[in-house]
């Protein structure tokens, strides 16, 4: 025996549009969703209608929710209907406002997809709402007409509305008292409770300001005209429903694959949840509550967005969905923020998988009534006379178009990963289209860069470390008695004044260039949060940080990746305003040409280089730390060559202006006193000599490991300059089966630009790369 769920419930049906069927509806969901009532009540909507549920959330405080045939398909109405009535929470009873006339459905059928038929496939009774303004005695023949058309609709009692007086109202009363139907209530005329009209139907509750205290009024109005008692008996008389409830996560599942096995902490859980950005705001008004619904169960993270008023989609996007709406209506504040068109074009033109209905194929075409927006889609739109309305099967999907514009060309060119049409569809009945989506929203997410992955993530316990690009273990004992005797000064707090004045005058410049920084993390942390720039690019492969810190600002960066050999073009260089390279560059080991870095430097766009592998280059000779900085700053660290990783040591050194900028978001004291000592004593001759020392024997030992690394028949990135190479082992399993045999080297997949056969070797003594060699030759 199928399962029995009681659920009381009732539809608001009418003989025709224009009725008063979402003013019925939505005030009876607002007066008994109210004191003194106060009942959870689940709001439906016949028909693909998405204004209307919209009125009925406002109403509720519960996602308005639609049943439709066509395009859910019969067999999922009554679980539709119970999943609805149960989620968020469990509804005490059910108001499914209908749709146009009560037997009107799909032109060229007997009423499929109409309200009627809904009452018929969930056995509801039925409230009619009649517009008696132009009528009086006629309005029970109307009725009595309804009542008898088909026996499988139950017209349990009859609001009157729009009724001009007492004694007009009274006049139809008497009239339909021969029917034996009862009337529950009657409505005068009063403009203040009526719902505006779009070009496509009824105004968004989200474009009503006024919405609220709309909804009040009509509640209270309800409530003073209706018998709000007899309504919920009438809805309580309906029968239970047979069978389970629709549940999304019976429809669409998450992907599950292990993670990688070679990383400290390996599981086998499903990967983490990918976001998605869906379009809302006044802009995009136009989703069925399932859709979201779907995505998580699909294992991704829905985070609604505001295409007008946000500056960028949501951090971490791997997936767009653009819902409808009125961009038309909207075009002129969707087209001027600029920032937000960039988020889409650059987040598309990187993979993104974006999926586009109605409204969000013209956001993503080159304009809309000449206003400009994304471009993604190769076509103009603009409004038109003619209105396109209907149901729609394409390629055996159903679903249904509601607009008035047009496209030019009718079919657009589109990237491979966007799917924009005018077509709406309800994914709850297609739920392939959901699994497909979120598949790639997943396969993108999974592709893209881990930017928190860091070197010291491949170190373990009896691993040999060729992944962290750290000169030495420990610093020098000379070093160490510097740090250490700091130890007992520190109950004062730090001063910075001779730290920047040391590295001021070991890079002969003045000491209002100079920033002590807790290593260059925190430099580049500081740059994202303070140094201005619309469009900032990043040039990629290299040390991620930097864009991980513009992200973690809100900023999202456009990237400039090269192809090997890996020599950066400024002529190929994006239009861009705040510019951000390494030199040498992690982890690619190749130095650019400084002087071109320079040249790049003007007023108007800022250039930040991230030198902290720089003291590894004879003569540090492409360096552009100089007397004359103008927007221009540098980054080093002295973590990589005195081995001071875990004390964060590094600074800035360039333009004043933007050195100001900089402290102006450096928290108070973020140096401590013993990375200040340490600073200062890296600036003295002795230091200066011991580098120079470090300088030749890394380089003679890097030599040794092109070589060998060449000989495995392995791509290696030359020139190298910095204490690492870069290969391509044409092989995505060499980084695994060298963990297996104990050495620990750079992933390179983490890396924008690079794919898993790529990996990141640090320079070490010849024997250990001759180890690493007969390791990778097994």
């Amino acid at each position: 025996m199928s399962e029995q769920t009681p659920l009381a419930r009732v539809v608001i049906a009418a003989p025709a549009s224009g009725q008063g069927k979402t003013t019925v509806a939505t005030g009876l969901m607002a007066a008994l969703s109210r004191q003194p009532y106060g009942l959870d009540v689940a709001g439906f909507k016949v028909g693909p209608d998405y204004i209307d549920p919209g009125y009925h959330a406002l109403a509720t405080g519960h996602p308005g929710r639609n049943l439709d045939p066509w395009m859910q398909g019969e067999e999922r109405i009554v679980p539709l209907l119970l999943h609805g009535s149960q989620h968020p929470v469990a509804a005490r009873v059910a108001i499914i406002e209908g749709a146009m006339g009560l037997f009107d459905g799909k032109l060229g059928t007997d009423g499929y997809a109409s309200t009627a038929h809904i009452v018929a496939l969930t056995e509801s009774p039925v409230i009619l709402t009649v517009d008696i303004s132009h009528a009086s005695r006629t309005i029970a023949a109307t009725v009595g007409g309804l009542a008898a058309f088909e026996e499988q609709v139950r017209i349990n009692g009859v609001i009157l509305n729009k009724a001009g007086s007492t004694r007009h109202a009274d006049e139809v009363k008497r009239a339909l008292k021969r029917l034996g139907i009862p009337v529950l209530g009657v409505l005068p005329r009063d403009e203040a409770i009526h719902v505006p009209s779009r070009h496509l139907g009824l105004v968004p509750a989200a474009e009503r300001d006024e919405a609220l205290a709309a909804l009040d009024a009509l509640a209270q109005r309800i409530s003073d005209n209706v018998d709000l008692a007899r309504v919920v008996k009438i809805a309580m008389t309906a029968p239970r429903l047979s069978g389970p409830a629709w549940d999304p996560a019976a429809e669409v599942h998450p992907p599950t694959h292990p993670t990688d096995s070679t990383g400290p902490g390996a599981t086998t859980e499903p990967p983490a949840r990918p976001r998605i950005a869906v379009a809302g705001g006044r802009a995009f008004t136009f989703r069925y509550a399932e859709t979201t619904e779907l995505m998580e169960a699909a294992g991704c993270e829905p985070v609604e967005f505001d295409p007008i008023n946000d500056p960028m989609l949501p951090a971490g996007t791997a997936g767009i969905y653009l819902g409808g709406g009125f961009p038309e209506v909207h075009a002129d504040d969707l087209s001027t923020n600029a920032p937000m068109i960039a988020s889409m074009r650059e987040a598309i033109a990187a993979g993104t998988p974006t999926v586009g209905e109605c409204a969000g194929l013209l956001y993503l075409c080159r304009e809309v009534d000449g206003h400009p927006m994304v471009g993604a889609v190769e076509a103009s739109a603009e409004m038109t006379p003619k209105l396109t309305l209907g149901y729609v099967e394409v390629e055996g999907t159903r679903g249904h178009e509601f607009h008035r514009t047009a496209t030019d060309p009718a079919e657009p060119a589109m990237p491979a990963n966007v799917h924009a049409s005018y077509l709406h569809v309800h994914w709850a009945g297609n739920p392939e289209l959901a699994q497909e989506f979120c598949d790639a929203v997943h396969a993108y997410d999974a592709a893209r860069p881990d930017l928190d992955h860091h070197g010291d993530t491949e170190v373990g316990e009896g691993l040999v470390d060729l992944a962290v690009n750290v000169r030495t273990p420990t610093p020098p004992a000379w070093l160490s008695e510097v740090i250490a005797a700091t130890i007992p000064q520190l109950g004062a707090y730090p001063d910075a004044t001779a730290a920047r004045e040391a590295i001021a005058a070991h890079h002969g410049v003045t000491p209002d260039m100079v920033l002590p920084t807790a290593g260059a993390a925190e430099a580049f942390t500081l740059v994202a949060r303070a140094i201005p720039g619309e469009h900032p690019v990043v040039v990629h492969p290299q040390f991620t940080e930097p864009e991980a810190a513009l992200l973690a600002a809100g900023r999202t960066p456009h990237r400039h990746v090269l192809a090997p050999p890996f020599t950066l073009d400024v002529d190929e260089l994006p239009e861009t305003d705040l510019l951000l390279v390494g030199n040498p560059t992690n982890p690619t080991s190749v130095l650019h040409d400084g002087e071109s870095l320079w040249r790049l430097a003007q007023p108007g766009r800022i250039v930040v280089i991230d030198e902290a592998f720089m003291d590894s280059v004879p003569g540090e000779h492409e360096s552009q730390i100089d007397a004359e900085m103008d927007s221009l700053l540098v980054l080093r660290s002295l973590t990589k060559t005195w081995g001071l990783a875990g004390l964060r040591a590094g600074y800035v050194v360039g333009d004043p202006a933007l050195i100001r900028l900089l402290a102006a978001q450096q928290p108070p004291w973020s140096v401590s006193s013993p990375a200040l000592a340490a600073m200062v004593a890296c600036t003295t001759d002795r230091a200066l000599v011991e580098s120079q020392l470090a300088v030749i024997t890394t380089t003679r030992h890097r030599d040794h490991l092109v070589e060998a690394l060449t000989g495995l028949g392995w791509g290696v990135v030359t020139p190298a300059e910095g204490p690492f190479v870069l290969a391509d082992t044409h092989d995505p399993g060499m980084r695994r089966r060298l963990r297996e045999r104990g050495f620990a080297v750079r992933r390179g997949d983490t890396f924008p630009g690079l794919g898993p056969s790529w990996v990141r070797v640090a320079v070490r003594e010849p024997s250990v790369t001759d180890a690493l060699v007969e390791a990778a030759r097994v």
